[in-house]
């Protein structure tokens, strides 16, 4: 138990040690975009007095280094300041930016909420169609089963999103009105309605994810069909079925956690384009918002918040192949 509690341990170490370069990454990169970001907000119209003022009540004529630790102590922290577009407001108000307005937290809190709906709706279809179809084929190798389900995967996985999202709008929304077309969600709706208006981008999703799991499983499945252990298992008189769910499958879960975990990931930080064609109101949709917007601040907050779930999820994946596998915890 010391050996597994030191490599959780380092783990979480260089998990954070990875968020704090991809935070100076995103920092720089959003910074060295070209263009005065004040100019930009006020429009060409703005005076130079304005625009001088303006980046005084935004810090943007602060040293690059102060303002990224302190964009840095914020997050940490949780603030992430206050979005331009509310200092844009309080400035043709007459205000002073960043007082009294809404804080990009308070935008991303309930868009974060509805993009972890939409992947939990996705993940609650995909994860167990994968591991199933995945079983499924490695049991019936080679046989019709498994051809069209390695092409029908294979095929909606070589698919862009927008595409299979257009086609599924015409086919369950036009063609056979079953779902609504566009995702519009909000806090009064019931769970059945959000349900409902969730279901076609959770499809769509689940059609671009399904096919890494199924494969992954399959193909862990089949190598280790050929071990001592499963043909014992076989020369006992074991059902095909209950050698790969009894002992084949357990012993494949790594692979297929670290894949499983990668797709939960993706569906966290590559919504973007689901959510742009649905309308659907996720952190995704407001990212593309804010960059047509140059709202610098949501911008970052966004990337930081992707980069955070992405290396959240491959450190939790990590460590449940550790522990489902004890041959990782040695590696010589």
């Amino acid at each position: 138990m010391g050996s597994v509690g030191t490599i959780i341990l380092q783990r979480l170490a260089l998990g954070v040690l990875t968020l704090f370069v991809v935070s100076i990454v995103i920092f720089v990169s959003v910074n060295a975009l070209p263009g005065d970001f004040a100019q930009a907000i006020l429009g060409q119209g703005a005076t130079p007095e304005a625009v001088t003022a303006f980046r005084e009540d935004l810090g943007l004529n602060r040293p690059y280094l102060e303002r990224y630790l302190t964009w840095l102590v914020d997050a940490v922290r949780l603030d992430f300041g206050t979005a331009y577009s509310q200092a844009q407001f309080a400035e043709f108000a007459g205000g002073a930016a960043g007082t009294g307005l809404g804080t990009v937290a308070e935008m991303l809190g309930p868009r974060f909420q509805n993009t972890m709906f939409l992947a939990g709706v996705t993940a609650a279809i995909a994860v167990p169609l994968s591991l199933t179809i995945g079983v499924l084929a490695a049991l019936f190798r080679n046989s019709i089963f498994d051809r069209v389900a390695n092409i029908s995967t294979l095929t909606s996985i070589s698919s862009p999103e927008f595409f299979l999202a257009y086609v599924l709008i015409l086919v369950l929304a036009v063609m056979n009105p079953m779902l609504p077309s566009l995702s519009v969600v909000n806090t009064d709706m019931t769970f059945g309605q959000r349900l409902n208006a969730t279901l076609l981008p959770a499809l769509t999703l689940t059609l671009v994810v399904t096919a890494h799991m199924m494969r992954m499983t399959r193909a862990a499945i089949i190598n280790l069909l050929a071990s001592p252990y499963i043909e014992m298992a076989r020369l006992k008189g074991m059902r095909p079925m209950r050698v790969i769910v009894r002992h084949a499958l357990p012993n494949a879960l790594a692979p297929i956690i670290n894949v499983i975990a990668l797709n939960l990931a993706y569906l966290i930080t590559g919504v973007v384009v689901v959510e742009v064609v649905f309308v659907y109101p996720g952190i995704g949709q407001l990212f593309v918002d804010s960059v047509k917007n140059r709202d610098i601040p949501v911008v970052q907050a966004c990337c930081l918040i992707f980069a955070a779930a992405y290396i959240l999820l491959n450190l939790m994946a990590d460590i449940l192949s550790i522990i489902s596998n004890p041959r990782l915890r040695h590696p010589k």
